[in-house]
Protein backbone atom coordinates (compact mmCIF):
# COMPACT_ATOMS: atom_id res chain seq x y z
CA UNK A 1 0.00 0.00 0.00
CA UNK A 2 2.72 2.66 1.15
CA UNK A 3 4.58 1.88 -2.60
CA UNK A 4 1.21 2.66 -4.08
CA UNK A 5 -0.10 6.20 -2.17
CA UNK A 6 3.81 7.14 -3.00
CA UNK A 7 3.59 6.66 -6.48
CA UNK A 8 0.20 8.15 -7.11
CA UNK A 9 0.68 11.25 -5.20
CA UNK A 10 4.39 11.78 -6.85
CA UNK A 11 3.51 10.89 -10.72
CA UNK A 12 -0.37 11.58 -10.77
CA UNK A 13 -1.67 15.20 -11.36
CA UNK A 14 -3.48 16.42 -8.56
CA UNK A 15 -6.74 17.36 -10.24
CA UNK A 16 -7.22 14.00 -10.56
CA UNK A 17 -6.14 12.54 -7.56
CA UNK A 18 -8.83 14.62 -6.14
CA UNK A 19 -11.18 13.68 -8.78
CA UNK A 20 -11.14 10.00 -8.08
CA UNK A 21 -9.45 9.76 -4.30
CA UNK A 22 -12.79 9.44 -2.42
CA UNK A 23 -13.71 6.02 -4.90
CA UNK A 24 -10.58 4.66 -3.57
CA UNK A 25 -11.18 5.59 0.02
CA UNK A 26 -14.55 3.81 -0.16
CA UNK A 27 -12.29 0.78 -1.50
CA UNK A 28 -9.95 0.51 0.71
CA UNK A 29 -11.05 1.63 3.79
CA UNK A 30 -12.70 -1.56 4.92
CA UNK A 31 -9.40 -3.24 5.15
CA UNK A 32 -8.83 -1.01 7.78
CA UNK A 33 -11.36 -2.35 10.48
CA UNK A 34 -10.48 -1.55 13.85
CA UNK A 35 -9.98 1.32 17.00
CA UNK A 36 -6.53 2.01 17.45
CA UNK A 37 -6.62 5.27 15.68
CA UNK A 38 -9.57 7.91 14.80
CA UNK A 39 -10.69 10.70 12.58
CA UNK A 40 -12.34 13.92 14.28
CA UNK A 41 -13.46 14.99 10.76
CA UNK A 42 -15.33 11.79 9.68
CA UNK A 43 -16.08 10.03 13.45
CA UNK A 44 -14.46 6.95 12.01
CA UNK A 45 -11.80 4.72 14.07
CA UNK A 46 -9.58 2.29 12.66
CA UNK A 47 -6.77 -0.10 13.27
CA UNK A 48 -4.62 2.40 11.49
CA UNK A 49 -4.80 5.11 9.07
CA UNK A 50 -2.88 4.78 5.72
CA UNK A 51 0.55 6.25 4.35
CA UNK A 52 0.93 9.38 2.39
CA UNK A 53 3.59 11.56 1.07
CA UNK A 54 6.38 11.63 -1.39
CA UNK A 55 8.11 9.02 1.07
CA UNK A 56 5.06 7.22 1.90
CA UNK A 57 4.88 7.74 5.66
CA UNK A 58 3.52 5.62 7.77
CA UNK A 59 -0.32 6.10 9.64
CA UNK A 60 -1.33 9.68 8.18
CA UNK A 61 -4.38 9.10 6.09
CA UNK A 62 -7.98 8.73 7.09
CA UNK A 63 -8.77 6.07 4.66
CA UNK A 64 -12.85 7.48 4.66
CA UNK A 65 -12.63 10.85 4.56
CA UNK A 66 -8.95 11.05 3.50
CA UNK A 67 -7.75 13.64 6.39
CA UNK A 68 -4.24 14.07 7.54
CA UNK A 69 -2.95 15.18 10.25
CA UNK A 70 -3.43 19.19 9.93
CA UNK A 71 -7.21 18.59 9.13
CA UNK A 72 -7.93 16.84 12.14
CA UNK A 73 -6.40 19.23 14.16
CA UNK A 74 -7.77 22.02 12.65
CA UNK A 75 -11.20 20.68 12.52
CA UNK A 76 -11.29 20.17 16.38
CA UNK A 77 -9.85 24.15 16.19
CA UNK A 78 -12.11 25.08 14.38
CA UNK A 79 -15.29 23.63 16.42
CA UNK A 80 -13.95 24.42 19.53
CA UNK A 81 -11.97 27.84 19.32
CA UNK A 82 -14.29 29.40 16.78
CA UNK A 83 -17.60 30.47 15.67
CA UNK A 84 -17.35 28.57 12.49
CA UNK A 85 -20.16 26.12 13.01
CA UNK A 86 -22.29 28.65 14.96
CA UNK A 87 -22.45 32.03 13.48
CA UNK A 88 -23.52 33.64 10.29
CA UNK A 89 -20.37 33.57 8.52
CA UNK A 90 -19.53 34.60 5.01
CA UNK A 91 -16.23 32.25 3.98
CA UNK A 92 -13.87 31.73 1.59
CA UNK A 93 -12.21 28.22 0.74
CA UNK A 94 -9.05 28.13 -1.49
CA UNK A 95 -8.01 25.05 -2.74
CA UNK A 96 -10.99 23.21 -0.76
CA UNK A 97 -9.30 20.48 0.97
CA UNK A 98 -11.56 17.34 0.35
CA UNK A 99 -12.14 15.57 4.00
CA UNK A 100 -13.57 19.41 5.02
CA UNK A 101 -15.74 20.83 1.50
CA UNK A 102 -18.59 18.71 1.60
CA UNK A 103 -19.37 18.65 5.36
CA UNK A 104 -19.00 22.90 5.14
CA UNK A 105 -21.31 22.91 2.16
CA UNK A 106 -24.01 21.42 4.22
CA UNK A 107 -23.55 23.83 7.21
CA UNK A 108 -26.68 26.46 7.49
CA UNK A 109 -25.04 29.00 8.79
CA UNK A 110 -22.28 29.12 6.42
CA UNK A 111 -22.40 31.36 3.13
CA UNK A 112 -19.63 29.68 1.48
CA UNK A 113 -17.47 29.60 -1.57
CA UNK A 114 -14.77 27.38 -3.06
CA UNK A 115 -12.20 28.71 -5.48
CA UNK A 116 -8.98 27.58 -6.87
CA UNK A 117 -7.02 28.04 -10.35
CA UNK A 118 -7.18 23.91 -11.07
CA UNK A 119 -9.17 21.79 -7.96
CA UNK A 120 -12.29 20.24 -10.27
CA UNK A 121 -14.34 20.47 -6.80
CA UNK A 122 -13.99 24.07 -6.76
CA UNK A 123 -17.08 26.56 -7.97
CA UNK A 124 -15.19 29.53 -8.56
CA UNK A 125 -12.04 29.28 -11.12
CA UNK A 126 -9.41 31.91 -9.91
CA UNK A 127 -5.67 33.20 -9.46
CA UNK A 128 -5.05 33.35 -5.82
CA UNK A 129 -3.09 36.68 -6.58
CA UNK A 130 -5.86 38.27 -8.08
CA UNK A 131 -8.69 37.84 -6.88
CA UNK A 132 -12.33 38.24 -8.59
CA UNK A 133 -14.32 39.41 -4.98
CA UNK A 134 -14.55 42.86 -3.70
CA UNK A 135 -12.47 44.33 -0.73
CA UNK A 136 -14.05 43.15 2.65
CA UNK A 137 -16.33 40.18 1.12
CA UNK A 138 -15.46 37.48 3.57
CA UNK A 139 -15.91 37.12 7.71
CA UNK A 140 -13.55 33.71 7.03
CA UNK A 141 -10.62 32.66 4.62
CA UNK A 142 -9.11 28.92 4.73
CA UNK A 143 -5.79 28.93 2.90
CA UNK A 144 -4.32 25.73 3.43
CA UNK A 145 -0.79 24.14 2.21
CA UNK A 146 -1.47 27.09 -1.23
CA UNK A 147 1.86 29.43 -0.50
CA UNK A 148 4.17 26.85 -1.16
CA UNK A 149 3.05 26.78 -4.75
CA UNK A 150 2.67 30.66 -5.33
CA UNK A 151 5.53 32.63 -7.03
CA UNK A 152 4.83 36.09 -5.66
CA UNK A 153 3.50 34.66 -2.08
CA UNK A 154 3.24 38.56 -1.62
CA UNK A 155 1.28 40.13 -4.36
CA UNK A 156 -1.00 36.42 -2.81
CA UNK A 157 -1.42 37.89 0.91
CA UNK A 158 -2.28 41.23 -0.14
CA UNK A 159 -5.35 39.71 -1.69
CA UNK A 160 -6.32 37.87 1.31
CA UNK A 161 -5.99 40.32 3.45
CA UNK A 162 -7.92 42.11 0.37
CA UNK A 163 -11.38 40.48 0.51
CA UNK A 164 -11.09 39.53 4.42
CA UNK A 165 -13.95 41.94 6.08
CA UNK A 166 -12.45 44.29 9.11
CA UNK A 167 -13.36 42.02 11.38
CA UNK A 168 -12.44 38.93 9.51
CA UNK A 169 -9.65 35.58 9.93
CA UNK A 170 -7.67 33.62 7.39
CA UNK A 171 -6.05 29.91 8.46
CA UNK A 172 -3.06 29.96 6.21
CA UNK A 173 -0.86 26.98 7.59
CA UNK A 174 1.91 25.93 4.80
CA UNK A 175 4.34 23.43 5.41
CA UNK A 176 7.03 24.40 7.62
CA UNK A 177 10.77 23.47 8.51
CA UNK A 178 11.56 24.57 11.75
CA UNK A 179 15.15 23.55 11.46
CA UNK A 180 15.20 26.76 8.94
CA UNK A 181 14.99 29.98 10.82
CA UNK A 182 14.95 31.29 7.31
CA UNK A 183 12.39 30.28 4.35
CA UNK A 184 14.65 29.04 1.50
CA UNK A 185 13.20 29.95 -2.23
CA UNK A 186 15.07 30.19 -5.38
CA UNK A 187 13.19 30.83 -8.49
CA UNK A 188 16.33 29.77 -10.79
CA UNK A 189 15.13 26.46 -9.92
CA UNK A 190 11.80 25.12 -11.98
CA UNK A 191 12.72 21.47 -12.63
CA UNK A 192 10.21 19.02 -10.86
CA UNK A 193 13.14 16.76 -9.79
CA UNK A 194 15.04 19.48 -8.50
CA UNK A 195 11.99 20.96 -6.74
CA UNK A 196 11.35 17.92 -5.27
CA UNK A 197 15.14 17.64 -3.97
CA UNK A 198 15.44 21.59 -2.34
CA UNK A 199 11.87 21.83 -1.28
CA UNK A 200 10.13 19.09 -0.51
CA UNK A 201 7.45 18.37 -3.43
CA UNK A 202 7.94 19.35 -7.06
CA UNK A 203 5.72 21.67 -7.79
CA UNK A 204 6.77 23.88 -4.84
CA UNK A 205 8.47 26.96 -4.98
CA UNK A 206 9.95 27.06 -1.54
CA UNK A 207 10.33 25.85 1.62
CA UNK A 208 9.32 27.89 4.46
CA UNK A 209 11.01 28.13 7.93
CA UNK A 210 10.66 29.85 11.12
CA UNK A 211 10.43 33.46 9.41
CA UNK A 212 6.98 32.54 8.06
CA UNK A 213 4.58 34.55 10.44
CA UNK A 214 7.08 37.39 9.31
CA UNK A 215 6.70 36.85 5.93
CA UNK A 216 2.55 36.72 6.16
CA UNK A 217 3.03 40.22 7.98
CA UNK A 218 4.50 42.28 5.22
CA UNK A 219 1.08 42.17 3.61
CA UNK A 220 -0.36 44.10 6.92
CA UNK A 221 -2.27 40.75 8.21
CA UNK A 222 -1.67 40.38 12.21
CA UNK A 223 -0.56 36.66 13.07
CA UNK A 224 -1.37 34.80 16.37
CA UNK A 225 0.85 31.37 16.35
CA UNK A 226 -1.73 29.48 18.11
CA UNK A 227 -0.09 26.25 19.25
CA UNK A 228 -3.45 24.31 19.71
CA UNK A 229 -1.19 20.65 20.31
CA UNK A 230 -0.56 21.53 23.78
CA UNK A 231 -4.37 21.14 24.54
CA UNK A 232 -4.26 17.49 23.77
CA UNK A 233 -2.86 14.48 25.86
CA UNK A 234 -0.68 12.00 24.58
CA UNK A 235 -3.12 9.53 24.51
CA UNK A 236 -5.35 12.05 22.77
CA UNK A 237 -2.37 12.99 19.72
CA UNK A 238 -1.61 9.50 19.61
CA UNK A 239 -4.83 8.22 18.67
CA UNK A 240 -5.56 11.08 16.02
CA UNK A 241 -2.25 11.06 14.88
CA UNK A 242 -1.25 14.73 14.93
CA UNK A 243 2.02 16.35 13.93
CA UNK A 244 3.49 17.56 17.57
CA UNK A 245 5.29 20.28 15.60
CA UNK A 246 2.02 21.71 13.78
CA UNK A 247 0.96 25.27 14.48
CA UNK A 248 -2.09 27.25 13.59
CA UNK A 249 -1.22 30.40 11.98
CA UNK A 250 -4.15 32.90 12.53
CA UNK A 251 -4.43 35.60 10.37
CA UNK A 252 -6.30 38.63 11.45
CA UNK A 253 -7.34 41.98 8.83
CA UNK A 254 -5.42 44.70 8.68
CA UNK A 255 -4.86 47.54 6.85
CA UNK A 256 -2.32 47.37 4.11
Amino acid sequence: MKKIITFLVRKIPRPILIKFSFLFSKIISVFYFGNKVECPVCGNHFRKFLPYGNIGSDNRLCPSCLSLERHRLLWIYLKEKTGFFTDKLDVLHIAPEQPYYKKFEKLKNLNYTTADIVSPIAKVKMDIKEMPFNDNSFDVLLCNHVLEHIDDELKATKEINRVLKPDGWAILQVPIDLNLEKTYEDFSITDPKEREKHFGQYDHVRQYGKDYSQRLERSGLKVTEVNFIDSFTEEQIERYRFDKSEIIYLCKKADI
